[in-house]
């Protein structure tokens, strides 16, 4: 590698921490305490208001991280986990209990080697087994937890021999199937990074139990949440790209495999362009169809038609977000901390 790619992958990286994380190398906001409101939500469009309140209070639950991620909701025990990345950490908060750390390492174990940036975990959910799944960046697979016993499995860890590069964030869809991105920012020289070993960002589908893992699409430059609507039929990719900041969506058959190519669903470059906080990145689709999905100024709520009906903002770059409690209540991760507020609606 050339100094002068060398320059200008760090460049890449440093614009897109700048973008995503905002103030996410602090470890604390002053003035911004646990119980605390920020932020606010932006009212775009009536049809909002069947949806969220938008005077809800924007809540914060946990904070002091340095990269908030992959908040997933186990109903049974009721409580929320989510991950810090970088620390390679996943939390437990619970209602009057806050949040303390779950899984140490939550990805890669043992020595980090050079070249991995985020040992972590990152998306996660819990399935309808109840069992923990993930996007293990560091160890660079997707992973099933036992949450009784902790003990951890690797659904998937290569494609046609190759070892992915740093699983991002994964959805189940029918009959167990998971669909996942694969992008390079768990690397520290991202797609020039000695240790990538497929030579693009793939977005990939994979059976329960690890069986025929498929590639759905590869043009993606940035490939990061993925979410799946309803009845199952329809997938979407968000792209953390600066220079093509959206949504894309592509069509499923019934037995689970993409039916057509992904194509652009929602656009966020006017948003981009005004320096809004974050980029397009985790999302969830609520049973009604609408999106909650991450991007420029927080997370956006988005009809299934592709409208941006509002945006729920913290101040900071928006990472993830789940529903929980009783599935009214949305949780996001926001930089260095962990915010929630109430919905008219559940999300399940």
């Amino acid at each position: 590698m050339t100094p002068r790619s060398t320059e200008k992958l760090h460049m890449i990286e440093t614009t897109r921490r700048a973008l995503l994380g905002g103030m996410a190398a602090l470890p604390f906001l002053p003035g911004v305490a646990l119980g605390e409101t920020v932020g606010g939500i932006t009212r775009l469009d009536p049809a909002l208001d069947a949806l969220i309140d938008a005077k809800s209070p924007i809540e914060v639950i946990a904070r002091g991280f340095k990269w908030a991620e992959g908040p997933a909701w186990a109903k049974k025990g009721g409580y929320l986990l989510f991950s810090d990345v970088p620390e390679n950490i996943a939390y437990r908060w619970k209602a009057g209990e806050g949040a303390k750390p779950f899984l140490v390492p939550s990805g890669l174990a043992g020595p980090i080697p050079a070249g991995v940036r985020e040992a972590g975990s990152n998306g996660m959910l819990v399935d309808a087994k109840g069992d923990l799944l993930m996007a293990d960046s560091g160890t660079r697979a997707i992973a099933r937890v036992n949450l009784a016993t902790k003990k951890k499995t690797i659904v998937v860890g290569e494609y046609e021999g190759k070892k992915f590069s740093s699983c991002n964030d994964l959805v189940v869809g029918r009959g167990g199937i998971i669909y996942f991105t694969d992008p390079p920012y768990g690397l520290s020289e991202g797609d020039e990074s000695p240790l990538k070993q497929l030579p693009f960002n793939g977005v990939y589908r994979v059976n329960a139990d690890g069986s025929d893992v498929s590639l759905i699409d590869k043009s993606l430059k940035r490939p990061n949440g993925i979410g799946i609507s309803p009845g199952f039929d329809r997938l979407y990719v968000s792209q953390s790209d600066p220079d093509n900041a959206k949504i894309f969506i592509c069509e499923l058959a019934a037995d689970g495999s993409a039916s057509s190519e992904l194509v652009p669903f929602v656009d966020f470059s006017a948003e981009v362009a005004q320096k809004l906080p974050g980029l397009p990145d985790g999302m969830k689709v609520a049973k009604s169809g609408h999106l909650f999905a991450s991007g420029p100024g927080g997370i956006w709520v988005i009809s299934p038609a592709g409208k941006k009906l509002g945006v729920i903002g913290t101040g900071k770059a928006a990472a993830n977000c789940c529903f929980g409690e009783d599935g009214k209540t949305l949780f996001v991760t926001s930089s260095d901390m962990v915010v929630k507020l109430r919905l008219k609606v559940s999300g399940w």
